[in-house]
């Protein structure tokens, strides 16, 4: 008889670590469930960085907390503390039953705050340790009529003309904003939209802040790191039928980026426009690259990738899908 009853409690002991084992697995692994597949202080080099196709959602949220909450309230328990129960100390049993509620009771907490958790507020201005090189305030030492706020107001418009661009599927248009290596690779991705006929739409483009913040010298070359936040839209659809491939139509994205710009050293801001003039080399007219990478006297393409800040790496900091 006591060795019965001995195993029947080792056997209530044995269930209740099992459902604790699944309350405190739940809740390490919530991140991976949410239905979002999201990021931080990770990164992508490059043309990835422009969400093209890549929603990261899982979808999984439901179908996570019905198994949980089914197994918690199920029927695994009621048949086993059934039988024979007359063989075991009626305080065993309430102790094994309370113990059980306690659990569901903590299983179902813990998957309420998850629930609030995942429903947050995003904070888009969560800080991080600064990118590599020097303040950006010290760059006016080599360049005393540097604003950081001018290049600044000049990398939020081009990040939204860089969208465009790659939904476009031709990056033409900016081709001046970036050097030549950055345009080539992120071409090459674009090639993959373009052969399967595919169009990654970014759309709601919200840029919420852009903030030089360190500068470095590298290779002949004068860097600066920009941190972008942004908010977008981003899914793919196939161009002939129209389906949706990838993303979501609603969700909302919010992005933090690295944008490394660089020209060549020794190069100096104009004081007369705080950013460096450009002159089409086919018909000499002066223009302005904020305005248009196409020079709308003899329509050449103009390159500045040596001349006036170009960038040259994007890095994907964080992503929290809304």
């Amino acid at each position: 008889m006591k060795n019965k009853i001995r195993r029947k409690l080792i056997g209530f002991f044995l269930v209740g670590l099992l459902i604790a084992a699944f309350a405190l697995t739940g809740r390490a692994d919530f991140g991976s469930f949410s239905g979002d597949s999201d990021y931080s202080s990770g990164g992508w080099d490059s043309g990835s960085s422009w969400d093209s196709g890549s929603s990261w959602d899982s979808g999984s949220s439901s179908s996570w907390g019905g198994s949980s909450s089914g197994y918690s309230s199920g029927g695994y328990s009621s048949g086993y503390y059934g039988s024979e129960s007359d063989d075991v100390p009626p305080i065993i049993i309430i102790a094994v039953i309370i113990f059980i509620i306690l659990m569901i009771y903590f299983m179902r907490a813990n998957a309420k705050m998850n629930s609030i958790h995942a429903n947050k507020s995003v904070n888009v201005n969560t800080r991080r340790q600064a990118p590599k090189g020097k303040p950006i305030d010290t760059y006016k030492e080599i360049d005393p009529d540097f604003n950081s706020s001018e290049l600044a107001s000049r990398l939020s418009n081009v990040y939204v003309k860089l969208q465009n661009a790659w939904q476009d599927k031709d990056l033409s248009e900016v081709r001046p904003y970036l050097t030549d290596s950055f345009y080539n690779q992120a071409d090459r991705q674009l090639d993959a939209l373009r052969r399967n006929k595919q169009t990654n739409y970014i759309e709601r483009i919200a840029v919420l802040a852009v903030e030089p913040m360190t500068w470095y010298q590298e290779n002949g070359m004068d860097h600066i790191i920009c941190e972008v936040r942004s908010r977008i839209v981003d899914y793919t659809v196939n161009d002939e039928t129209g389906a949706l491939i990838s993303g979501d139509k609603n969700r909302e994205k919010f992005m933090t980026y690295e944008y490394d710009l660089c020209r060549k050293t020794g190069i100096k801001t104009t004081a007369e426009t705080g950013l460096k003039s450009v002159v089409c080399p086919h018909c000499g007219a002066p223009l302005d690259i904020n305005q248009t990478a196409k020079c709308p006297y003899c329509g050449s393409i103009i390159t500045i990738e040596n001349e006036d800040w170009a960038i040259d790496n994007i890095k994907g900091i964080a992503q929290q899908t809304v």
